[in-house]
């Protein structure tokens, strides 16, 4: 079957109805510009939900993943391998941490994460001390354990009865979380900035609260990074720009660039209660994933990406800003580094899908981060005519749902 008898109707009679995707299949992308099966291009301000951090076929991650697979695909962890051994020691040079756990997903890096943080209480404090909480809004993965974690009721309906034992408090509400955690809570989690809830970046003195208040508890701190680390903020992890150190971070999505690999990172005293046997991932610490993942840290985990994140920031910000003068749509342009979401006004509640859908007519991919935000999640190393035309198109289909055509 050829390229041209695929179908974007053809899905729909395969795929289980879950998603709901655009009208095009992209068939290749070279940096941020991406080309359909009709051969038109589109900006890509999505970074397939800011993952492709460095771009579509970046050069030195396809020479990365190419030397690897003419070694070793799979092994298994009955065996370790090379690549997983190196990235983790990166990781735990460039970071917090100690020790790693990889897996093949942000959400499987939170289950992990979620475990651990009981399997530690449970052993240092006793069973009691089991509850997790976590924040109204915020978003964890899609496995039963992390959807019951997040604090958003419509990933949980119909999947009921959830796990037990978790709570939720108002994001950014100091006393609610002075209220929620007490001697019961074994961790409470949190992403820096909320993104499926709305790209909304957490106070510092609310992150450095959490601290205390897990330090005063015995409980951890969890720092949710899968969307916000790896250089999206315009700091490797975004708890580095926060000066708030977790016992446990979660990370993925822009960790392999693409490629599906994930990863829990944490303190040596904690990762003891993972001993042999008590979690595991058939995939996790894949060689082409963590050889791939290698390459992408030494690029972004420069001065040159992070400032460039910093810069890149403030021009996408000021040509929001611009359109808004123009057509009044934002109630809002907020988040950190190349993380964006765009507010809408109450006159336009409801309506983040109208104009997601006309920024793929115009020929520019964008997100939306629930019904009313706008998000825009593009390479970290967009270049800057990338950035002024992907804007120009992007305000071209502001004014046409402006307008009403």
């Amino acid at each position: 079957m050829t390229s041209s008898q695929v179908t974007r109707e053809m899905f729909d009679q395969v795929m289980v109805p879950n998603y709901a995707p655009g009208p095009i299949i992209p068939t290749h992308g070279i940096g941020s510009r991406v080309w359909d099966q009709a051969g038109k291009e589109y900006i890509d301000l999505a970074g397939g939900i800011a993952v492709t951090g460095l771009g579509h076929a970046h050069p030195e991650l396809v020479a990365a993943l190419t030397e690897q697979a003419q070694k070793l695909w799979h092994l298994s962890n009955v065996l370790a391998n090379e690549p997983a051994i190196l990235l983790a020691k990166k990781l735990t040079e460039m970071t917090f941490a100690d020790r790693v756990f990889f897996s093949n997903s942000g959400g499987e890096a939170n289950e992990a994460a979620f475990k651990l943080a009981r399997r530690y209480s449970w052993e240092k404090h006793g069973p009691h001390k089991h509850d997790i909480v976590a924040c109204n809004n915020s978003f964890h993965g899609r496995t039963l354990f992390t959807v019951s974690v997040g604090g958003q009721a419509k990933y949980r309906e119909g999947f009921e009865p959830v796990p037990g034992g978790i709570k939720h408090a108002p994001f950014n509400d100091i006393a609610a979380l002075e209220a929620a955690i007490d001697e019961n809570t074994c961790a409470f989690v949190v992403e820096p900035v909320q993104g499926e809830g709305g790209v909304t970046p957490a106070d510092e003195a609310y992150l450095k609260r959490a601290r205390e208040l897990c330090d005063q508890h015995n409980a951890l701190l969890i720092f949710d990074e899968v969307q916000t680390g790896v250089g999206r903020t315009g700091a490797l992890y975004a708890y580095m720009k926060y000066g708030v150190t977790p016992d446990i971070l979660t990370t993925a999505k822009a960790m392999g660039g693409g490629f599906p690999i994930g990863a829990m990172l944490t303190t040596t005293e904690v990762a003891q209660s993972l001993t042999v046997g008590t979690h595991g991932s058939t995939y996790g610490g894949n060689p082409l994933g963590c050889a791939v993942a290698n390459k992408v840290m030494d690029i972004v985990n420069t001065p040159e990406v992070l400032q460039g994140v910093e810069r890149k920031h403030e021009l996408m910000v000021s040509g929001l800003q611009a359109i808004n003068e123009k057509y009044g749509v934002f109630s809002a342009v907020r988040g950190m580094g190349l993380l964006i979401g765009a507010a809408l006004t109450d006159e336009w509640q409801g309506k983040a899908k109208q104009f997601m859908t006309a920024a793929l007519e115009e020929g520019v991919l964008a997100l939306i981060a629930g019904p009313n935000v706008l998000r825009l999640a593009p390479s970290l190393i967009i270049g800057d005519d990338d950035i002024k035309e992907g804007l120009a198109r992007f305000e071209r289909a502001v004014a046409r749902v402006a307008q009403g055509q």
